[in-house]
């Protein structure tokens, strides 16, 4: 059989035939209309073509800009809109970090540098597009001196906003304008973690009797976010050899939002006989406190009745998964509270006789198996299984989905009269 002639391609005859001044034309033509192939073409040229050091440097520069026109309007829309779809927001915030990575080889040219800061800046301003911390990011790698950066900074000082004033401030600092960085700190003194820069500022500079006023009165007025605050205040007296202030300091630091991690940091600070008097305060701050790690705590301790109140107070988990950590609890003190586990089990199937979507029946189904294994194989209360599944499943006969998604779950579940 006679082998096919590949067929030659019509633009292939076309562009051989054509002269190099009509393909560079058609080139800009069609580059000028789509920035993706201005960039492309970009690209292209300079791993094809003989540069000169010039042209390369401009060519750089040329393929950021060209980046910034692919992805400019996109980005309008999710900042007229205040974001936008998934997907969009994706491949925008992938173009910008390919600007960012391109800036960070210091290759390119200041006036390129500046009219992409001069094209990103309103958008930081108007924070709506929700691609803040990539926008931010390709500024910030737009900045090769400390011109760039004083720029930079002058412009987040004149939008007059909290969040661009605040990297203005940041960057003061970075350059060592002691005066600036000073004036716009004074202007936001409000949380604890605001105290807490003023005071590294006053350390790091050598000024420690300031930094520690400062801190000991960040201390009393900042409006949380004290973390920081107290671990330098606490550094200071753990120097100083003032063992009740480090010990209360930790303590505070411990309880606000006590977690067993926190807890166990804690202990480790304190000597045995330490412990012995602090533990009791520590555990006061239980109560109110978020209850998974309440119940962590608990089980670290071994007091499973506690424990187990904690579980019943909280109520079986809405969205539960088989590796939630209140569940994996349950599971363990099944042998030693199978009634109350029990109980909590039930408590998961909800209004079990109420109409639900698929996706509700199942997650009651995967709950009626944790049933089902504490009763038939922890208790040995096979017939008591049987009552207790019969009755579920009678009431709910009328309800296919129901019933499907039971007998893919729960073993035995067609066989229950």
């Amino acid at each position: 059989m006679p082998k096919h002639k590949k067929r030659q391609d019509p633009l292939s005859d076309l562009l051989t035939a054509a002269s190099p001044e009509v393909l560079a034309d058609l080139i800009v033509r069609v580059a000028s209309l789509r920035p993706d192939v201005r960039r492309e073409c970009l690209e292209y040229l300079k791993k094809h073509a003989s540069l000169s050091p010039e042209q390369k440097k401009r060519s750089e520069g040329e393929a950021v800009l060209a980046l910034w026109s692919e992805l400019v309007p996109d980005l309008d829309e999710l900042d007229r809109y205040g974001g936008g779809d998934y997907a969009v927001t994706e491949d925008v915030a992938g173009l910008l970090v390919r600007i960012q990575e391109k800036l960070a080889t210091g290759r390119i040219e200041g006036e390129t540098r500046r009219e992409l800061l001069e094209e990103i800046l309103p958008f930081l301003k108007s924070g709506n597009a929700g691609l803040d911390d990539e926008l931010y990011a390709a500024a910030y790698a737009a900045c090769y001196d400390a011109a760039d950066w004083r720029h930079l900074a002058q412009s987040f000082e004149g939008m007059q906003k909290e969040w661009p004033v605040d990297h203005a401030r940041r960057i003061y600092r970075k350059l060592g304008d002691r005066e600036k960085y000073l004036e716009l700190r004074g202007k936001r003194m409000v949380y604890g973690a605001d105290y807490h820069d003023l005071v590294t500022f006053y350390w790091e500079e050598g000024d420690k009797a300031r930094a520690i006023a400062h801190a000991e009165f960040g201390l009393k007025k900042g409006e949380g976010r004290m973390v920081e605050l107290r671990a330098f205040l606490a550094e200071r007296a753990r120097e100083s050899g003032n063992r009740e202030r480090y010990l209360a300091l930790e303590f505070e630091q411990a309880t606000d939002c006590l977690t067993l991690e926190k807890y166990k940091a804690f202990k480790k600070c304190c000597s045995r006989a330490e412990w012995e008097i602090i533990e009791p305060k520590v555990l006061d701050r239980l109560d109110g406190g978020r209850e998974t790690e309440t119940l962590k705590i608990r089980m670290h301790r071994q007091e499973y009745d506690a424990a187990v109140a904690v579980l019943m107070k909280g109520g079986y988990p809405t969205h539960e998964w088989d590796g939630s950590y209140e569940i994996q609890v349950a599971k363990k003190l099944e042998v030693r509270f199978p009634e109350e586990i029990l109980g909590y089990y039930i408590s998961g199937l909800g209004n079990i006789g109420a109409n639900a979507v698929r996706k509700e029946y199942a997650r009651k189904a995967r709950v009626m198996c944790r049933i089902r294994s504490l009763l038939v194989d922890v208790l040995r209360a096979e017939k008591r299984w049987r009552t207790f599944a019969g009755k579920i499943k009678r009431d709910n006969l009328k309800r296919q989905a129901f019933q499907e998604e039971f007998a893919k779950a729960v073993p035995g579940w067609c066989d229950i009269a």
